[in-house]
């Protein structure tokens, strides 16, 4: 079976390092585009250095925390799965940034779509699979070492273990929650860090140049234009590789942590799980990753080795259909054989041994159907994005307004599919099975990544176009693949979003049965007492978390911006000859003022994230953070559908303006449109990606240091 693994992780990383040095061979072009090519490769370099830095310092805090108060082993997890995700980021930032100008030299020599849509996936596929490949190498390392070398994963080690604090744990939960926990502050840095700096000189570049000096995006006379392209590879290249392999093995860990502790809690009852079928279930979901990559790899090939049309739209569902339908099949056939022989009764799997395969299967057309619902509230080919845009004839006030309506009504659809999907998903395999749909959900990621890093390397390219005064075809081939991009992007959170709510729910049944202590586990129930004032008062304060939380990134994107924006205006009425072209302006400046506010904002949501589960467990103890877990988790899945879905509409509805509609570029309806873009550029790329880490990072964190606070806390010392 680990032969099925090892082929993964080299055919993934492998094909990776095939399309980086496929891409870096391509010609880049002029002399001017490579000029500005190599400002915004050292600007990204500069920012992920000192981003990087930052992280490894606190990285080593936590991992020290973890090996004193709970394991080594948790810590040593932890920083293996902090490299992984940080290598994933660095890998998909770097091709980003070489793959923009030879996406731009392509369409300049082709002017064919199709060869431009090629290069341009062909580079965003060295992301998704690095995402692939390093989250199931980092994985398969925890369970080679720390399962089998260890002998964490024997049938006698699968049971409860007290450390020198006395605190109570299953030993290769903690060893994968820590791996799980390296991958998700990684992401919530390179998402909340690259977030801000991409949005600051986004907002600043549009508001400024856009709608006062009405000059084009990305003209080479705005000084924000060098810290907007450098800002999509840092965030939206980089921030979304490490939140997707943090989503991907957070979705993997949540059914082997809930498997463990059901074999604990269940191994005094009447209908105990056999040694055998835990090993084969806590194997499963590893398996099961390893042959989606496989798939992914094919898809993949099958876009790039064959004459690709000038459709980007179906060429790129046409790579996922293939990656989804072989990932589906081939699992299929695999769990049939996998289970077969084994007693599935006690785990309450009603369709026998294809039961967790079912759940899975539910798991991708919940999936698939959250994406098409993204996809008609956010794509200008579908009624509610058109509405928007109509409305900003009327001006700024009517666009926000009705773009606020959108995004609060695009949350109910999605999370009835999410709320029956979790039922069936029960139904048909048990809590097991709901981990299985988060797993199923992306089991293709390697596909989903690839798509969605495409948008932002196209997006740059137009960048590149418009600043080296290329033929205006060029840019409206970078535009349409940007447009196409954006409607992928918003799909790949919709992913990301339901899996966050599947994975959630696994971990918090997994927090409810590690409190389960070794004398009373014949008697245990999985319940939470929802009326327990605790309980309830926990519940509410989780659920104004996210809000919190929110706040505070706007805040920051808005401070940086409104930095960007006194610079730009400064660089304008001191030199009157860069609105004319005849002096160049000072794109340093503005690279400067995204990276500080960038470093200097990140800190706090991540560690608001660390640390209030911790800080409210040790006041109040585990039932107030069961409900803080509950509270946060409910709060974050509908701030993240309405921040993604009305920030992707106004987006889109810019767009839709921008190609003639109502007036066009420069008209009133646009300069409206554009304020709404401003007004949702925080809210799609900051907010909205960064909570369904903070949902994961805090059912980790909690799963990790329940039992301590749990026996340690100052309600418990003074009741």
């Amino acid at each position: 079976m680990w032969g099925i693994v090892v082929i993964a992780v080299v055919g993934a990383l492998g094909f990776a390092s095939i399309n980086f040095y496929a891409v870096k061979r391509r010609d880049p072009g002029t002399f001017l585009m490579q000029e500005i090519a190599q400002a915004i490769q050292e600007g990204a370099d500069a920012f992920i250095r000192h981003e990087y830095k930052i992280i490894a310092s606190i990285s080593a805090c936590i991992a020290l925390l973890l090996g004193v108060l709970v394991s080594w082993y948790t810590g040593v997890a932890f920083l293996l799965g902090a490299f992984m995700s940080g290598s994933a980021g660095w890998v998909g930032m770097k091709i980003a940034t070489l793959a923009n100008v030879r996406v731009s030299n392509t369409a300049r020599v082709t002017l064919s779509m199709g060869e431009t849509l090629r290069v341009a996936f062909q580079g965003g596929s060295v992301m998704g699979l690095s995402v692939g490949g390093f989250a199931l190498l980092g994985l398969a390392l925890v369970y080679g070492v720390f399962g089998f070398l260890l002998g964490q994963l024997r049938p006698g080690q699968l049971t409860v273990v007290t450390n020198w604090m006395g605190i109570n744990f299953i030993p290769f939960t903690m060893s994968v929650s820590g791996y799980a926990l390296g991958c998700s502050i990684i992401a919530m840095f390179d998402r909340v860090g690259g977030g801000i700096y991409t949005k600051a000189a986004d907002m600043g570049a549009d508001l400024v140049g856009k709608t006062e000096a009405h000059i084009p995006e990305d003209d080479p006379r705005n000084p924000a234009t060098i810290a907007d392209n450098v800002g999509d590879n840092v965030g939206d290249v980089a921030g979304l590789g490490a939140d997707l392999l943090e989503s991907y093995v957070g979705a993997l860990i949540s059914a082997v942590v809930l498997v463990a502790y059901m074999y604990h809690t269940l191994s005094g009852s009447t209908t105990p799980l056999s040694a055998t079928l835990v090993s084969k279930l806590i194997l499963y979901p590893l398996l099961f990753a390893a042959i989606g990559i496989v798939a992914c790899i094919i898809g993949i090939a099958s876009l790039l080795l064959k004459k690709v049309s000038d459709h980007p739209h179906r060429e790129l569902n046409f790579s996922t259909w293939v990656s989804a339908g072989v990932t589906l099949v081939a699992n299929g056939a695999f769990t049939f054989f996998y289970f077969k022989g084994e007693d599935l009764s006690g785990l309450g799997f009603s369709l026998g041994r294809i039961s967790p395969w079912v759940a899975a299967v539910l798991g991708i057309g919940s999936g698939i159907l959250i994406g098409l619902l993204a996809e008609y509230y956010t794509s200008y080919e579908y009624t509610p994005t058109k509405i928007l845009a109509s409305a900003s004839r009327e001006g700024t006030s009517l666009t926000i307004t009705k773009g606020m309506a959108l995004g609060m009504k695009s949350t109910l659809i999605p999370v009835l599919v999410l709320s029956i999907t979790i039922i069936i998903a029960n139904r048909i395999a048990g809590l097991y099975g709901v981990a299985m749909a988060a797993i199923g959900m992306l089991s293709f990621v390697v596909a989903t990544v690839s798509v969605d890093t495409y948008g932002p390397i196209a997006d740059n390219a137009g960048g590149i176009s418009e600043m080296s005064k290329l033929d205006p075809m060029v840019r409206e081939i970078t535009d349409h693949l940007d447009s196409v991009g954006n409607t992928t992007a918003a799909i790949g959170k919709g992913f990301a979003i339901g899996s966050a709510a599947f994975a959630a729910l696994s971990l918090f049944a997994s927090y409810l049965y590690s409190q389960a202590s070794p004398e009373d586990v014949k008697g245990f129930v999985l319940n939470l007492n929802i009326i327990n004032t605790l309980t309830l008062s926990g519940a509410v304060v989780g659920a104004s978390l996210p809000f919190l939380f929110s706040g505070i990134l706007i805040d920051a994107v808005a401070e940086a911006a409104q930095k960007m924006v006194q610079e730009i205006r400064r660089q304008f009425k001191e030199n009157p000859k860069i609105l004319s072209g005849e002096a160049k302006p000072n794109y340093r400046e503005c690279i400067e003022i995204s990276s500080a506010g960038a470093l200097k904002e990140m800190k706090l949501p991540a560690f608001i994230a660390v640390l209030t589960p911790i800080l409210t467990g040790f006041v109040f103890g585990s039932e107030f953070v069961g409900g803080l877990l509950i509270g946060t988790t409910l709060s974050a899945i509908m701030l993240a559908l309405y921040t993604a879905n009305a920030g992707g509409a106004w987006d889109n509805a810019k767009k839709y303006i921008e190609k003639g509609h109502y007036g066009g570029k420069g008209s009133d309806a646009h300069a409206a449109a554009v304020v709404g873009d401003t007004v949702g550029d925080p809210l799609k790329d900051t907010v909205g990606p960064s909570l369904d880490i903070l949902i994961k990072i805090m059912a980790v964190v909690s799963l990790i240091t329940v039992n301590i606070f749990g026996k340690y806390n100052l309600f418990q010392l003074f009741r």
